[in-house]
């Protein structure tokens, strides 16, 4: 096979302007004597005509002498040659050709050794299509491992022997789903046998970027197909268990055409607006409950309760895969609340204030809208309560309290649980229009 092969279609001939920096980088290593070209996902991305997104660097030149070369720059992986260069206000992470030898943790090569040779760094890499060494300069790319037909084919495959991989990094098995999703590549059968049997693998990544991971999955292109491919291979059942068993768990037709409740899942995972992390990770556990709270009563499928253990279970999962604090606690509220629409209205007037109210009630209803969408369409709910936000004030929805804890103790009230009972009480006939004002709230008390 020829290492050099000419531009593919014309799309490496005139890059968009986001890769400016890349090249002015580029361009003075190459004055200095030293090899260098455009590598990763935004060369591939070019290839497969998606865009290209953040473009890194690939050179012979050792991480000392490309700090020589840039007065601003950062080891951010100096045992591995990866160095950050900041051209501007961008950041262009710069890779030392490398080969590595074994891996002893499933992650970090155990012994790094610095090349001159992008053919030995090609070797090192994950995928065929990560694989390309684009030099801007002539528009040709670089491609010792057939990447570029790969990229023609839409194939995601490994570069050389799939388990060897998937062994020096866990974390790939679950990269290949991604990129076969979103950038909709059809997996190699001889890759996709090698995340079946290399699926154990798994259990050495950490739990942070398992999640980081997921992440990228969730608020990517197509992430129905992603999770698909990681429950047909396994994968799915070792890092999130309580989502693959959503698998085949029935629900009622009437309400539910659409299927069971992991195809309710899916379908709502792709109608989510790109990037909003919080109401995707709300979509994928939302009905995470319903599989112990699957229950038949006279001939009808019931998840009584479903809302309340699912809410327990997103957060032991969030917990597990390190998410932080605040993102959990956001997605364990939408699960515990996305059942209280069908409540609304036979809701009080105070009820259905304070319901719409809370600070992240346009993210849950958002999740019903989708949750709806995916199942029988009727919007009916979700436009009552979005008409009644949309009509209320804030002073209608929040008002200002009437009276105070202390002005409870100076009119006789005890100190202790009442206070806070007499307040929300208060509040309740206020937001009903049974109290207007503090004089009528003090001949109430």
């Amino acid at each position: 096979m020829t290492d050099v092969k000419p531009d593919f279609d014309d799309r490496f001939r005139e890059l968009p302007p986001e890769a400016g920096a890349a090249v002015d980088v580029i361009e003075r290593l190459t004055g200095a004597g030293h090899a260098a070209f455009l590598v990763g996902g935004a060369v591939r991305n070019l290839a497969l005509g998606l865009p290209p997104g953040d473009f890194d660097v690939a050179t012979a030149a050792r991480p000392e002498r490309i700090a020589e070369l840039f007065p601003h720059t950062k080891f951010v992986g100096a045992a591995f040659g990866v160095t950050l260069v900041v051209v501007g206000d961008h950041r262009i992470e710069v890779a030392t050709f490398r080969r590595e030898r074994s891996y002893l943790d499933g992650r970090h090569p155990d012994k790094v050794e610095f090349s001159d040779s992008p053919a030995e760094d090609a070797l090192r890499r994950d995928f065929t299509v990560n694989a390309l060494y684009l030099d801007p300069r002539s528009g040709e790319i670089l491609d010792t491992v057939a990447g570029l037909d790969d990229c023609r084919a839409r194939i995601l495959r490994t570069v050389g022997v799939p388990a060897d991989r998937f062994s020096e990094d866990g974390l790939r098995l679950l990269r290949a789903s991604r990129l076969a999703a979103g950038c909709e590549l059809e997996v190699a059968q001889g890759t996709l046998d090698a995340m079946r049997d290399c699926r154990d693998m798994l259990r050495a990544v950490s739990p942070e970027r398992l999640g980081e991971e997921l992440s990228a999955m969730l608020t990517g292109p197509s992430p129905s197909r992603a999770l698909n491919l990681l429950r047909e291979t396994g994968l799915l059942d070792l890092f999130l268990p309580e989502v693959s068993a959503l698998h085949g768990v029935p629900q009622p037709p009437d309400y539910h055409p659409e299927g069971d409740v992991w195809t309710h899942t899916m379908l709502m995972l792709d109608q989510v607006k790109q990037p909003d992390l919080v109401l995707a990770l709300g979509v994928l556990l939302h009905d995470i409950g319903k599989p112990t709270a699957f229950r038949q009563v006279d001939g009808r499928i019931r998840f009584h309760g479903h809302e309340r253990s699912g809410e327990v279970m997103s957060r032991d999962v969030l917990d597990r895969l390190r998410f932080p604090r605040a993102i959990a606690e956001r997605v364990s509220w939408l699960v515990s609340q996305h059942m209280r629409f069908f409540d609304a209205r036979l809701m009080r007037p105070s009820t259905l204030k304070r319901f719409i109210r809370q600070e992240h009630f346009p993210a849950l209803l958002e999740l019903h809208r989708l949750d709806k969408a995916a199942a029988d369409g009727d919007m009916s709910l979700h436009d009552f309560c979005r008409e009644r936000r949309a009509a209320a004030t804030a002073e209608e929805l929040a008002p200002r309290p009437l009276l105070s804890g202390e002005d409870l103790l100076a009119l006789g009230v005890p100190p202790g649980p009442r206070v806070g009972a007499l307040l929300r009480e208060l509040e309740t006939m206020q937001l009903e229009g049974r109290l207007r004002d503090p004089e009528a709230a003090r001949r109430w008390v």
